[in-house]
């Protein structure tokens, strides 16, 4: 007792530490997601040496339930991985709740190998062997509890120092933090996201039954009324225009959008009202505005007026489903007749490919169903970069075309969100081309939610989006239609006058309304895009919560808010 077995003590923590780590140890190795989950998972896999420490002569005993515990948590962790390669989270949770038995099946079997089995025995075999390892800890009792108490500082005290310098430390935001620390490491995925997800839940049903007892448009009619139609919304993230070769940047970043260019309508001075998703899409898929920003709770949504006109409706996501930042988001998708999610990911930085909405996308438009409106929401060129594109689209990988203002440092940022946005090209211009080739009848439309400051705005040294800070790179949006050939027949429109007009996608329901020949009380056809009755209006951006604020996104570039 007089000299502490610290030999004892690692194998005790390799033993713990494995059931978290083996698991975010291959989310790394595997490119999936960033170093955070895996950082995590060390620290907090030192919780479990408490026990152990305050009684030590039973460690083997305690580890062997404990480890019980734990292997049969991330079994459920690791499987997931084995199976979609991405993380477990309370997403996941959701989409299991939301699913019923067959769906969840046909799920398993389709990404079901059989080297998934031994794979996990050999895990099985691994904790096994390490547990064999396991031995009473030789600490004395002052010595154990000295271990106890910097553990539990170490884990829960020292994460709070960010909070104390901010001066912000409130009892929801110290759980939201600890709680962001610990959830990366079983058990605390599964527990954590169970307690997320009926949190989440609750929020988003409350939206969902305020939604439900909103009146619907009064005196809608639709000049499409009974005629097949296929309508589709493809929503991008992060997206400036100034980074796209179709709007003149240096770079060939969207080739295949270029080659198809005679049978897109691009406009041209499109802006976002908000550097942010969830504000943006609050104002570009409601009546809301920034003169009006609370009109989404009490008027009905754009998915609320294509179902009351008649469509089928569909949504598939590659955003995150079920977390705080994301719970409007899925508001908005189950205000629609289907919706698919295609990342589960906890982490923002983890790899889900926009690609994979091809798939469910093409499926759908084969269903039975003769009125579609489809909405596509990517992950576009969100950040990091880098995890927004596969391999072989890495095409940008030095200096070449860019302007000598650029910086060494910020060479590999700006050729990853390059790369991003050539993938970016390679999945809208393929959802064009299956719209194309299904002969459906209808259109789509494209823009991002909003831009991405990649040093593009004078002193080039800004990267991302800051609303108190604003730029015209956060905002200025790609915006381009596409129609079948059967709809420019029944209806034809020259769009030649239109694409140079300012707008902000604040009023974009006025102009999805117009283009479905919708209309309603309440249309505004002075807000529509591609109405004869346009009206140019300032292009409001900044908080709405603060009116005067606001800044007119015309006065900080007044000749064209356009690219390079």
């Amino acid at each position: 007792m007089n000299r502490p077995d610290w030999a004892a003590l690692g194998w005790s923590y390799l033993f713990f530490w494995y059931f978290s780590g083996v698991h975010q140890l291959l989310l790394q190795v595997s490119g999936t997601t960033a170093s955070y989950g895996f950082r995590q998972a060390i620290f907090v896999s030192t919780l479990w040496l408490v026990p152990l420490l305050l009684f030590p002569g039973r460690s083997r005993q305690i580890s062997g339930v404990l480890g019980i515990f734990l292997w049969l948590f991330s079994l459920v962790s690791l499987g997931y991985f084995c199976i979609y390669r991405q993380e477990f989270s309370q997403s996941v949770i959701f989409i299991m709740f939301e699913s019923n038995t067959a769906e969840a099946s046909e799920y398993f079997a389709q990404y079901f190998v059989w080297w998934m089995l031994p794979a996990l025995l050999v895990y099985t075999v691994g904790a096994y062997c390490l547990w064999r390892r396991v031995r009473p800890l030789q600490f004395s009792r002052k010595a154990g509890w000295s271990l106890v108490v910097v553990i539990l500082l170490f884990v829960f005290v020292y994460p709070l120092q960010k909070l104390v310098q901010r001066g912000q430390l409130a009892l929801p935001q110290v759980a939201e933090m600890l709680v962001r620390r610990m959830e990366p490491a079983v058990p605390w995925q599964i527990v954590f996201g169970y307690s997320q997800y009926q949190t989440q839940l609750a929020a988003m049903q409350d939206l969902l039954d305020k939604n439900s007892r909103i009146p619907p448009l009064q005196n809608l009619k639709d000049a499409n009324a009974g005629l097949p139609a296929t309508l589709v919304l493809v929503i991008g993230e992060s997206t400036t225009r100034q980074h796209m070769s179709l709007y003149g940047y240096s770079r060939s970043t969207t080739p295949r959008l270029e080659r198809m260019r005679d049978s897109l309508e691009v406009f041209t001075q499109v802006a976002a009202p908000r550097p942010y998703t969830i504000e943006a899409l609050q104002q570009i898929l409601t009546f809301a505005d920034q003169e009006n920003p609370e009109l989404y709770l009490t008027q009905p949504s754009l998915m609320n007026m294509m179902k009351q006109a008649g469509y089928k409706t569909y949504w598939i996501t590659n955003h995150q489903t079920m977390t705080k930042r994301n719970t409007m988001l899925t508001n908005f998708s189950q205000q629609m007749d289907e919706q698919i999610y295609l990342n589960n990911s906890r982490d923002q930085n983890s790899r889900s490919y926009d690609g994979n909405v091809l798939e469910p996308f093409s499926r759908i438009l084969e269903e039975p169903a003769e009125r579609k409106f489809i909405v596509v929401h990517l992950l576009g060129t969100h950040m990091k970069y880098e995890y927004r594109y596969p391999p072989e689209y890495e095409v940008f990988k030095d200096r070449k075309g860019l302007p000598d203002w650029v910086a060494d440092d910020q060479v590999p940022v700006i050729n990853s969100y390059d790369n991003a946005v050539l993938y970016n090209d390679y999945v809208l211009s393929t959802l064009i081309e299956t719209l194309a080739k299904s002969k459906a009848n209808g259109f789509l439309a494209y823009f991002s939610d909003h831009g991405e400051d990649v040093f593009d705005s004078p002193g080039h040294a800004t990267l991302g989006r800051n609303e108190g800070k604003p730029t015209i790179p956060m905002y200025a949006v790609p915006f381009m239609l596409w129609t079948s050939e059967k709809w420019r027949e029944e209806h034809p429109r020259d769009f030649s006058r239109q694409l140079n007009r300012p707008y902000g996608t604040a009023h974009f329901i006025h102009t999805w309304a117009d283009l479905a020949g919708l209309t309603f009380d309440g249309y505004d056809p002075s807000k529509s895009l591609v109405s004869s009755k346009y009206s140019e209006r300032p292009l409001w951006v900044g908080d709405p919560a603060n009116q005067k604020a606001l800044i007119d996104l015309r006065t900080m570039m007044p000749a064209k808010l356009a690219s390079h």
